[in-house]
């Protein structure tokens, strides 16, 4: 077993911010945008409504213009003509309720650069304005939002075997061109590892493009990952570079690949094999120079063994196969995890806030299923909530602490305290014991993982064991 005295950290960093157009007419909608893009460093200026956006646009230039659909006095399909007259270069993203696929069919016809349905989550947001961002410049430019005082962005942490050995393959495959497939659970960092992978390879200072498979509907998919010519279909009015274009010299990440459908698994494959792609109306390919990154959480092998996914493509696709342990199978991470997010959301939202080892505790002894992803926002919301400045167990949610064995024991000796002297000794040899069966019983009897768990030498576990 690998051990250290510091997690191991792999990390890239982050380059300019953009200066973006925010229009919407709910005011919390606003207030929200603002906050996620201007945490990561950058400029937003707001419209209360479509002709509040529109008379912006003629009085400044903006990098990303992100506008709802539905606005008094001007919708977003006029605000989108609008800026495609009057900054016809600036990418338009637009807003719509979950559930619209036609306004999004119309929108992406009418020239918009992509869309966002509401509830997004933020991470969403951030690569779609960066893609946005990235699109409108000059080729073998490629911008990154910047994170807080210009600190890295994207970085995997931990010191557990499993993550070492994801970013000691990391370092070893990185410098290649062969494409790599990464699978696991979601929220266990997948498109941390692309980016990771990009940002430490000889296509770094290409474009990094992200595309998520499952959420482009099936009409539209050809002509964003391929693009599309002037007059191919009814509503393209203009040329369309598709995503492989626009990650020409750099990388493409292929979110949820297991979501693509079979007749365009076929037309994926093709590209993969000839290095060219044809625009829809086109009729010569064009070459291109991409390292594709591919990434599921489903089992691709059962999809194939159902008919729904292609072997020849899968085959293709893991070249270099990438798994990301859940976080419940690196527990010892846990702490490094917590204690890292923890600084992220102090910086970010100017706190001092710190962490009871007690509640680190708890956070180790839970099962996680949304992974990092949802240590991540728990993480930030208990900094929001907080009002001594020390998170402890009391904070942590309800469903984690009814886990915890150390909840009931505490609670006991602390009845018993208040009626008079307790045994000190005894009290902290049952919270050990304690803690050690809910780790035997969460690693199911394997006590290298229960040591890990516990942050323990398996001896020393094996020890305590008989002791209790």
């Amino acid at each position: 077993m690998l051990t250290m005295s510091r997690p191991r950290v792999l990390e890239i960093g982050t380059v300019p911010a953009v200066t973006i157009l925010v229009a919407d007419d709910d005011a919390s909608v606003r207030g929200l945008l603002r906050t996620l893009l201007t945490r990561a460093g950058n400029v937003v200026i707001e419209a209360e409504d479509g002709k509040a956006a529109i008379d912006l646009l003629r009085t400044q230039p903006f990098d990303v213009i992100l506008t709802d659909l539905m606005m008094p006095r001007a919708d977003g399909f006029e605000v989108l003509r609008k800026a495609r007259d009057i900054q016809p270069k600036t990418p338009v993203i637009m807003l719509t309720a979950e559930g619209s696929i036609k306004d999004c069919v119309e929108a992406m016809r009418a020239g918009a650069f992509n869309f966002l349905t509401k509830p997004f989550h933020h991470r969403d947001l951030i690569d779609f304005v960066e893609r946005a961002a990235r699109s409108r410049l000059p080729e073998g430019k490629s911008p990154q939002l910047q994170s807080e005082e210009g600190r890295p962005q994207v970085a995997l942490i931990g010191d557990s075997e499993a993550i070492h050995g994801v970013i000691e393959m990391i370092e070893r495959v990185a410098h290649t061109n062969a494409t790599v497939l990464v699978t696991g659970e979601s929220g266990t960092g997948k498109e941390v590892v692309a980016r990771l992978l990009h940002g430490s390879s000889g296509r770094a200072q290409g474009p990094f493009v992200a595309v998520n498979c499952g959420a482009i509907p099936e009409t539209l998919i050809e002509s964003e990952l391929f693009g599309h010519v002037k007059g191919a279909f009814t509503g393209a009015h203009e040329n369309r570079a598709g995503r492989f274009t626009q990650a020409n010299g750099g990388t493409l990440f292929l979110d949820e690949v297991g979501e693509l459908p079979l007749a365009m698994q076929v037309k994926l494959l093709r590209v993969l094999q000839e290095r060219e792609v044809t625009p829809i109306g086109e009729g010569r390919p064009r070459p291109i120079d991409v390292r594709i990154i591919a990434a599921t959480n489903v089992d691709l092998e059962a999809m194939i063994a159902a008919g729904r996914f292609r072997q020849d493509l899968y085959y293709r696709l893991e070249v270099l196969p990438i798994r990301l342990p859940a976080l419940r199978e690196r527990a010892g991470d846990i702490p490094a995890l917590a204690r890292h997010f923890l600084d992220m959301s102090n910086r970010r939202l100017g706190a001092n806030v710190a962490i009871a080892e007690e509640a680190l505790t708890v956070l180790k002894l839970y099962r996680w299923p949304g992974n990092v992803r949802e240590m991540e926002n728990l993480i930030e919301r208990l900094v929001i909530l907080n009002r001594s400045g020390f998170i402890v167990t009391t904070d942590l949610p309800e469903k984690m602490r009814e886990r915890s064995p150390v909840r009931d024991v505490v609670a006991t000796a602390s009845a018993g305290l208040a009626a008079g002297p307790i045994d000190l000794v005894a009290t902290l040899g049952t919270i050990e014991a304690s803690l050690i069966e809910q780790a035997m019983r969460q690693a199911e009897g394997n006590k290298t993982r229960a040591a890990e768990l516990l942050g323990l030498s398996r001896t020393t576990l094996i020890d305590r064991i008989k002791r209790h």
